[in-house]
């Protein structure tokens, strides 16, 4: 595995082709314990959706038990587009466990070489919770064949799948509040992490950091994914309230402020789409980090998180069609989700076309 990763690698943007989808399945090891039977059904959703579009790697804990139930769930056409893996694991979410793959410039004159997978260090969003097992995922997969790629070891660096968003171009986004929260990468300064993420992605040619969004109940410490997400045609969608009594709803407006302040490489502005926050839901007088953001782009589709509020379901599901026109839009009650104070996009990670080591069948 090497260390550094060369010039002519860029991180692209998650509309661009997929080989398939990461899921780290449950079990009643993990926090997900007093709904498990809930987060199940969540899960067979998730990969009933995924597995109409593309590609899916399971890695489960109790291989057996989990493939013959998701086998029971869907169709044999299905069942052939998932590749099962054994791993033990602290927790779920595969956004933040999964190598982060960069993938050859197209312009490069070795069309031969292969994605670089890159594996960082998951230390339970500082340090918050237990990630031993998770840290060791995406060696075993590469051991056991999953990737068609580099493994590359950057276990020196805490960087979470969730907190970064490419335009696939020369532009990342990120949040202040997470890259700089305590216990994470420390003495590191704002301005040494940002030369090691130029270093990281050497196509970059800057960071944008987003100071606004954090949602009350959010463990990650404000991960980009939460709050603002990146679109085709240099679109920007975003979470908003108009809810002046909502606790939110002071931050919120200057994040859309930053939002329309902002400026492309080119200097042009950003289409601004507005996305709602639910009403404030609760577990056990805690208020969860619920928001529509946290939506996962395949091939051909969107699969965005609902909560049973029609209004600002409906509202969301139409502003993401109208950020992804020739998607198929479609929507999975996250309510279970959000109880462990994540969503969709949290629970998976896409990996970029030719990373994997099978294909679709025909």
């Amino acid at each position: 595995m090497n260390k550094t990763i060369k010039n002519g690698f860029r991180l692209p943007a998650e509309w661009e082709p997929q080989s398939g989808i990461m899921l780290i399945w449950v079990h009643e090891g993990t926090d997900w314990k007093p709904y498990l039977k809930e987060i199940t059904e969540t899960y067979l959703q998730l990969t009933d959706a995924i597995t109409r579009y593309e590609k899916l790697i399971i890695v489960a804990q109790h291989l057996e038990e989990v493939k013959a139930l998701v086998e029971s769930h869907i169709s044999a056409r299905q069942m052939a587009r998932i590749s099962f893996y054994q791993a033990e694991n602290n927790d779920t979410w595969a956004r933040d466990v999964a190598p982060i793959t960069v993938v050859p410039i197209t312009d490069s004159a070795n069309f031969s070489v292969q994605n670089h997978l890159l594996d960082f260090c998951f230390n339970g969003w500082g340090e918050k919770f237990a990630a031993e097992k998770d840290n060791c995922i995406n060696r075993k997969l590469y051991f056991d064949g999953a990737f068609n790629g580099v493994l590359e070891n950057h276990k020196d660096f805490v960087l979470e799948g969730g907190s970064i968003e490419s335009d696939g171009k020369q532009t990342l986004f990120t949040t202040t509040a997470c890259l700089t929260a305590t216990h994470r990468n420390q003495p590191l300064t704002k301005e040494d992490i940002e030369k090691r993420l130029l270093l990281l992605f050497p196509h970059l040619k800057r960071v944008v950091w987003i100071e606004h969004g954090e949602l009350q109940g959010d463990d990650t410490d404000g991960h980009i994914d939460t709050i603002l997400r990146i679109a085709p045609n240099d679109t920007l969608l975003y979470i908003s309230t108009d809810d002046e009594s909502d606790e939110h709803f002071e931050d919120l407006k200057a994040l859309d402020e930053q939002a329309r302040s902002l400026r492309t490489l080119e200097g042009n502005p950003y289409r601004c789409l507005k996305l709602p926050i639910p009403e404030a839901i609760y577990d056990d007088g805690d208020r969860l980090p619920a928001t529509y953001a946290n939506f996962l782009i395949l091939n051909g589709a969107v699969i965005v998180p609902t909560y049973n509020q029609p209004k600002y379901d409906k509202t969301a599901l139409d502003t993401i069609q109208e950020a992804f026109p020739g998607y198929d839009i479609i929507g999975i009650d996250s309510q279970t989700i959000v109880r462990q104070h994540g969503s969709i996009h949290c629970l998976t990670m896409q990996f970029p076309e030719n990373s994997l080591t099978s294909t679709l069948p025909l």
